[in-house]
């Protein structure tokens, strides 16, 4: 399977959520452009504006939150990831 989705992942250089999301994606085929937040404080901010969260890692799929680890895993669990991840990019 080819990425076809735009993912977006908010990240820090230390979070176990993080790897673990990015090996998941991974194991599906997929790509992503990573945004360090604990490098950046503007990207933090727009993180959080946008989100209303803070903790990471923040997963957008083709402009879409899916949330953190957990939420990309429930989603997948009901059957939603795959066709958000077969959409074309917007």
């Amino acid at each position: 399977m080819s990425s076809t989705a735009n993912i977006v992942i908010y990240t820090t250089a230390v979070c176990p959520y993080c790897v673990a999301a990015k090996n998941f994606l991974q194991s599906k085929g997929q790509t992503w452009s990573e945004v360090r937040v604990d490098t950046d404080p503007a990207e933090r901010q727009k993180m959080t504006s946008i989100t209303g969260r803070t903790s990471v890692p923040q997963i957008f799929i083709n402009d879409t939150h899916v949330g953190g680890y957990d939420d990309m895993i429930a989603l997948h669990r009901k059957g939603g990831l795959e066709p958000l991840l077969a959409e074309s990019p917007r």
